[in-house]
Formats: structure tokens, C-alpha cells, sequence
């Protein structure tokens, strides 16, 4: 049964007709803000549909600290049922000022309709306000005009009936494994299972569509995107600290959030007190928000508290994990209310000669580090991503670019035709900081293998290899093994920059992979739960008054036996043998998902019945 259920079929995707002019979502509330050099930020213009809060909120929430450093910014927020947008503008001004005039124009838009309501569809406009109304703030009859044309009438429509085109983690995927029964658990958001992403011609993303940077993402954090996945599909609370300006940083919460998406294909597999099947993102926040997430820290203590057999109540978001950034470096200081904390590199060390990466660390200060194989993924990754032209521009940079932004551009378009010459994996930045070392007991294993068997050590890594391949395979790009090109490649390029061609074909691709990954992980498991209650069950049927090892408090404590996880199980998941930490993440996943306890068998060596690593 487990096999029909997994089976690989074709994947489709039904999107309605590109529409002929900007389907915009309808906006709860708008709002302009000023910088009083007496009172601080005040809102001096609003709108808002009955029940929406804004006095107290969006002055704080749509301006996160630093903000008086840049010339502009977008900032993304939520608060209770509404996600937030808002434009920031920094122009000079007099003296008297403090040299310096600062406004915002934001919406607030249902939750209903997305992760962000689908809010960026907005961006463009918003921006376009915020720089008229800089020059003079009495002008609010654009607003009104703005207002009066995109304010919502009547109820937002529910998660169930949405049409999110826009979406990618919306789309109505067709699933690739059928069941006759429903999901074991709670009701869940829709998710774009694993397969082949296809867009028919006419659609495309919005021009500020957080997914198209995807790409950057994969380039700012290199392997590490692979233990943050992890600490997203495990539901923890990640707090990113960043500088000024936040768009891309919030562009990245969103991203995680949709990466780590549990597949719809892949969610009847699951224990019915599974966590949601997505992480919440918070994007901005501040010390404004710590009262939301001491709230969120006791909802989470009262799940732990809760039997394993006892579902959640309808509230499913609150206490199962969240993501999100700040400019506010004291909330890093309140170690109690995360789980993984990230830290940005400032903004100007990316014309470091060195690349220095974003760290990652626990509340206790304790480094996390990608894993050997997550190294060997990424490469993979990274070179399937590269074997199509990535043109350097994004639809964003086609609209009113500045002076200094078109000269980025040419350079950056030079720069990537001078890398069309080299080998993609050569311009892989030094990872030996953020990686974690070869363990001892691998070094021996793979000297032992080498002097046993180097043909079967050949095997193992084609085999790695063609699993990673796998993860890409009929998608827009078609990887074969990762090899080095033995000629330079006209069609290639290093870069993974934003795309001209706005099907988003590359950034589909990125959110299959790691959809696919996420696939790999929960049915091996799912498969070593099913065989272990195959076996428990033959053995009951074989002794039917033989108590369990430990008596019935395995079955009480656990919800069934414990489940043991070899090392040929642990590289089906395309995770580390040798890795502690990938130990007990598969523990994690073992207890959270499927609620067991796993027991994970590391690699070793016996020579004449002598243990040797």
C-alpha cells in the first residue's frame, strides 16, 4: 500500500488565464505616516475598514529602527489578521527638520489571501505615493482616490476558496500519490507538492513578488540554507537580525516560510498532532512585538504539556514556531523567546574581498554548521540552477532604475558574461567556516574504503549524486550528474541572480527541490513506521500475551514502538550518516511528525570482528 501510495505520476497546474489588467487584492486599511522632530513618527492621514487597529500599530510595526539611515525601503509586517505593507521615503529637508523628511505609505490586507494577502501587488503604487507626497504631506487627495478604489467591500474570502495565481506554495497542484482516505491530520493550507512546476505562457509574478529572491537567497547563505530549512520544518522560532533596509531580509522570512511548506502530496502520511503545515512568518517585528511572542512562548509550553494523543485546538499557528527579522538588536538578547537566532552581515561587507557569511546560532550560543553532505547538496544545487542564462536584471530593475542602479546593472551583466568562462563551482566562496569538519570516524571509514574497495567508494558518490540530480529532475532545468564542463557554455552562467523572463521558472524549481526534499525525508520514515507496525503486528499475532520489552509504557509514551533508522535510511533522506546534529533531527522529525521515538544506527567499520570506526 505504501509503495501505490508513493508512487511517482505526472504533476500538473491549473491557473486561470493571465487577467487583463492587475488583479489587486482589496485593502483593509491605509495609512501615511510623517517623522515629527517633537512626537516622532505620527500618523497623519487613515483610512480603515470597521474592527482594523491601527493607532499604536503601524506607526511602530511599518518603521522598524534604522530606517533613518537609508533613502527607502519596504517593509513587511503582520498584526492579528492583516499583513501589513508599507513604503518608506528619506528625502533631505531643512534644518529645522533635522535635515531630513521621512514618511511611509502602507496598506493592511486580509491574511485571507496569503501569506502577505498578496500585498506586494501594491508595492509599485505605494512607492509611487510615498515619493509624491514627500514633496508635500497636505496632498492626501490621492489617498482618498487610492482609498476609495481598492478598499474592501464585504467578507475576505476563506483559505479553502482562494485563488491565488500569484502564489507559488497557493497553486492548485494536482497531487502526485492519491489515497482513498483524508489527511490523519488537522486541516491544512493548500502547499505545492513536489514535481514538475509548469506555467502556462501568460502567467508570471508580480514585479515585487518576494519569490523572486529566491535566487539571492541561495547565494547570501550558501549551505547554511540547509539547517534553517531544517529549524523551519521543525517548527522552531527563528528571529533574523538584520540592518536597515528590511525588503530583502523580509523577502527572505517569506521564502523560508514557503521552502519549508509540508507538501499536500505527503500530509495523510502524517500524525494527526503533527505541526502545521507551515511555518508562521511574523516578517518585520520589534520591541514592540515581545509581548506577542511571550504570548507565543506559553502557548508553546502548554502544547509540550498536552498529551501526545491530544490535537491542538483550532488556534494551530500559536505555539508551533515562527520566522522572523528585526533591526531591533535587543530582542536578540531575549534568548528565552527563540530557538535559532540568524545574524546578517552588514549590508557593505558584500564588497568584501572575503565572503562573510550570515551566522547561525541557539539561544545558548551555540554555532550551528551545514553538514558535510549539506555542502555536497548545495554544490549540486547550485550547479543545476546555473546550466540556463540567469540575465541580471529582475522585472523590479525595468521600472524606473536610477542613475547609479543602471550602472550596477552593467556591471553585474559584466560580470556575469566574464564568469560564462569558468567552471560554476570555482567561484564558490571559502565554506570552511560554516561547514562542519570531517569527523574522525569518517576519515577512517573512508580510508578503510579505499583500501577495501574504491569501486564501491565510486558507487556510493554516483549514487549521491544521481539522488541530488533526482531533486531537480523535470523541472524547466534538466540536471544530469554535476560534473565539470569540459568547455565553456554559451548557455550557462554563474549567476543566480534575479531573472528577466517573469515565469519564474528557476525560482519554481527551487521551491520544488526543496518540496521534494521535504517529500524524501517524511516517507522514508513513513515507510520505516509502516514496516515497524507490520512487524510489531506479526509479532502480537505470534505471541499475543508476550509483553513488550519495556511492558505497555512504549506504547503509552509513544503512540507505538520505537523505530530504528539505519544509515542506508538516514542517506535516503539525503541527510548525514556521519552528522550528530542530522541524528537528531530525524529524532525531531521522528517525534513531531509521526510521534516515536527513533533510534538512529550510525555507519561503522568491523575488520576480522574488530569494530574499527
Amino acid at each position: 500500500m505504501a509503495a501505490v501510495r508513493r508512487g511517482q505520476g505526472s504533476l500538473r497546474v491549473d491557473l486561470p488565464n493571465a487577467p487583463a489588467t492587475p488583479d489587486f487584492p482589496p485593502i483593509s486599511a491605509l495609512f501615511l505616516i510623517y517623522f515629527d522632530i517633537k512626537a516622532g513618527y505620527t500618523i497623519g492621514w487613515k483610512r480603515s475598514l470597521p474592527g482594523v487597529e491601527l493607532e499604536g500599530v503601524v506607526e511602530y510595526k511599518s518603521l522598524p529602527s534604522g530606517l533613518h539611515t537609508v533613502k527607502e525601503d519596504l517593509i513587511y509586517f503582520v498584526h492579528d489578521n492583516h499583513a501589513g505593507l508599507s513604503a518608506f521615503v528619506n528625502a533631505p529637508a531643512a534644518e529645522e527638520s533635522r535635515n531630513a523628511r521621512m514618511i511611509a505609505v502602507g496598506v493592511m490586507v486580509p491574511l485571507s489571501y496569503g501569506r502577505l494577502g498578496r500585498a506586494w501587488k501594491h508595492a509599485e503604487k505605494l512607492k509611487e505615493l510615498a515619493n509624491e507626497l514627500i514633496k508635500d504631506t497636505t496632498k492626501t487627495e490621492v489617498l482618498e482616490e487610492f482609498w476609495e478604489e481598492h478598499k474592501g467591500h464585504g467578507e475576505s474570502p476563506s483559505l479553502e476558496t482562494e485563488s491565488l495565481s500569484e502564489t507559488p506554495t497557493s497553486m492548485q497542484f494536482s497531487p502526485i500519490r492519491t489515497s482513498s482516505g483524508t489527511a490523519k491530520g488537522h486541516s491544512r493550507n493548500r502547499s505545492a507538492s513536489d514535481g514538475t512546476a509548469l506555467i502556462p505562457p501568460g502567467q508570471h509574478l508580480s514585479a515585487y513578488h518576494p519569490a523572486w529572491s529566491l535566487p539571492h537567497l541561495l547565494e547570501t547563505f550558501g549551505p547554511l540554507i540547509f539547517p534553517i530549512y531544517r529549524a523551519a520544518l521543525l517548527r522552531k522560532r527563528i528571529l533574523m537580525t538584520a540592518h536597515a533596509p528590511v525588503q530583502e531580509t523580509c523577502n527572505f522570512i517569506y521564502d523560508v516560510s514557503v521552502l519549508s511548506n509540508i507538501p499536500l502530496a505527503v500530509s495523510d502520511l502524517l500524525a494527526s498532532t503533527a505541526p502545521p503545515q507551515r511555518l508562521r512568518p511574523l516578517f518585520s517585528i520589534g520591541v514592540h512585538d515581545i509581548p506577542l511572542l511571550e504570548e507565543d512562548l506559553r502557548a508553546a509550553k502548554a502544547a509540550a504539556a498536552r498529551p501526545d494523543t491530544e490535537e491542538s485546538d483550532g488556534k494551530e499557528d500559536s505555539g508551533c514556531g515562527w520566522i522572523a527579522c528585526t533591526t531591533d538588536s535587543i530582542l536578540a538578547m531575549k534568548s528565552s523567546l527563540y530557538d535559532v537566532l540568524i545574524t546578517m552581515p552588514p549590508q557593505h561587507s558584500e564588497n568584501a574581498l572575503e565572503k562573510i557569511w550570515p551566522k547561525i546560532e541557539s539561544p545558548q550560543g551555540v554555532e550551528m554548521r551545514a553538514t558535510q553532505r549539506d555542502l555536497r547538496r548545495y554544490k549540486a544545487l547550485r550547479w543545476g540552477l546555473s546550466r540556463h542564462v540567469s540575465p541580471p536584471r529582475s522585472p523590479v530593475a525595468r521600472r524606473g532604475s536610477t542613475e547609479s542602479q543602471e550602472r550596477e546593472a552593467r556591471r553585474a551583466s559584466s560580470s556575469s558574461i566574464t564568469a560564462l568562462v569558468h567552471d560554476p563551482m570555482l567561484d564558490l566562496p571559502d565554506t570552511d567556516s560554516i561547514v562542519e569538519p570531517l569527523s574522525w570516524a569518517a576519515l577512517a571509514y573512508s580510508g578503510f574504503m579505499w583500501w577495501a574497495s574504491a569501486g564501491e567508494q565510486r558507487v556510493h558518490f554516483e549514487e549521491e549524486s544521481d539522488a541530488d540530480a533526482a531533486l531537480l529532475s523535470g523541472l524547466s532545468i534538466s540536471p544530469s550528474t554535476p560534473q565539470t564542463p569540459v568547455r565553456p557554455r554559451s548557455q550557462s552562467t554563474v549567476s543566480l541572480g534575479a531573472r528577466e523572463d517573469t515565469s519564474a521558472l528557476q525560482e519554481m524549481a527551487i521551491i520544488a527541490y526543496f518540496h521534494r526534499l521535504t517529500t524524501q525525508i517524511l516517507t522514508t520514515l513513513s515507510d520505516i513506521v509502516d514496516a515497524t507496525d507490520s512487524d510489531d503486528e506479526r509479532d502480537d499475532e505470534l505471541n499475543p500475551l508476550q509483553p513488550g520489552p519495556n511492558g505497555s509504557q512504549e506504547e503509552e509514551d509513544n503512540n507505538g514502538p520505537a523505530v530504528y533508522v539505519s544509515s542506508a535510511d538516514v542517506e535516503r533522506m539525503g541527510l548525514d550518516v556521519w552528522s550528530a546534529t542530522d541524528h537528531m533531527f530525524i529524532e525531531e522529525v521522528a517525534r513531531e511528525y509521526f510521534g516515536r521515538r527513533a533510534h538512529i544506527e550510525g555507519r561503522n567499520v568491523e575488520c576480522c570482528g574488530i569494530k574499527v570506526c
